[in-house]
């Protein structure tokens, strides 16, 4: 179990690319490495091979009896070999002039749906091509292939998250050209995405009308990562119990300068305002929407 953010150190990530079926396999558990920097700022790189086990089991577990017998917070900077990739990752979106976004949020809000509106809505103006990140299936893949965009799909396994190595794998595939969108729809969850920097412009999060409104004070990290909130499914607002008001309030407390969108990907209504938000970030690309 690795103490990052709880992800069994056994999880074996794979890409998938619907057009052509091919899979590849991003770890192997045959021997894979871990790069951890501890609360004092040691950095430890490990393997774990199944040839040679019995030959590092001890040092691995006195490494790992050391990490967790540091505190780990989440303000200390323990990802460093993740964030170089993110950097790089940025960089190459940088001189592309590609729109990267990465999407956040807990299951069932309706990430899937906003995507697969966003890009039917928007892909005569805008090429768009989409990173899609889940646990398992390329069910939510074949949705957005059906809308006649490019897409890949990244299976975790048991993680919990996307990192910036999955998505530089993930870019070889998809080969976005350049003055393109990347969507990159991060796996369901409110806690572990907020850690991993992507390499992405902006972190947008995605809260939907049937979860609390208090969400984003549970859940601070995420929603101060995040320079975009979007409440979704608005239409479903006379049916149920939540305060937009007391929700918004919560988002500007942790962070202020959040831009925040009320939506439905059923209605259409306050689509407009988030498809200006996307063009105003890639002023080559900005046309009329």
């Amino acid at each position: 179990m690795c103490v990052t953010c709880g992800c069994s150190d056994d999880a074996e990530s794979k890409i998938t690319n619907p057009e052509t079926g091919e899979v590849v396999a991003m770890n192997s558990h045959e021997h894979h490495t871990h790069t951890h920097t501890l609360a004092d700022g040691t950095v430890i790189t490990h393997s774990h091979s199944h040839e040679h086990h019995s030959n590092n089991a001890t040092e691995v577990a006195q490494i790992h009896a050391k990490m967790h017998g540091n505190t780990v917070t989440l303000e200390e900077k323990i990802l460093a070999k993740n964030d170089l990739i993110a950097a790089q990752n940025r960089g190459w979106f940088k001189g592309r002039n590609i729109l990267a976004l990465n999407l956040v949020s807990s299951p069932g809000s309706g990430k899937t749906t906003l995507l697969t509106r966003t890009i039917n809505d928007l892909k005569e103006k805008f090429p768009i091509y989409v990173i899609e990140g889940d646990q398992e299936t390329s069910n939510d893949a074949q949705k957005i292939q059906e809308t006649g965009c490019k897409v890949v799909q990244i299976n975790t396994g048991t993680g919990c998250h996307l990192e910036a190595a999955m998505v530089e794998r993930g870019l070889q595939q998809l080969n976005p050209p350049l003055n393109s969108i990347v969507m990159i729809e991060n796996v369901g969850n409110l806690v572990c995405p907020a850690l991993f920097d992507l390499g992405e412009k902006a972190k947008v999060a995605i809260l939907s009308v049937t979860e609390g409104e208090d969400k984003p004070i549970k859940y601070p990290h995420m929603f101060r990562a995040s320079e975009v909130m979007i409440i979704t499914k608005i239409d479903l607002l006379p049916y149920v119990q939540f305060d937009v008001n007391r929700c918004i309030e919560y988002a500007k407390q942790v962070n202020p300068k959040m831009q925040i969108f009320q939506v439905s990907a059923t209605t259409g209504v306050g689509l407009e305002s988030w498809y200006e938000w996307i063009a105003v970030n890639v002023p080559s690309l900005a046309v009329q929407i």
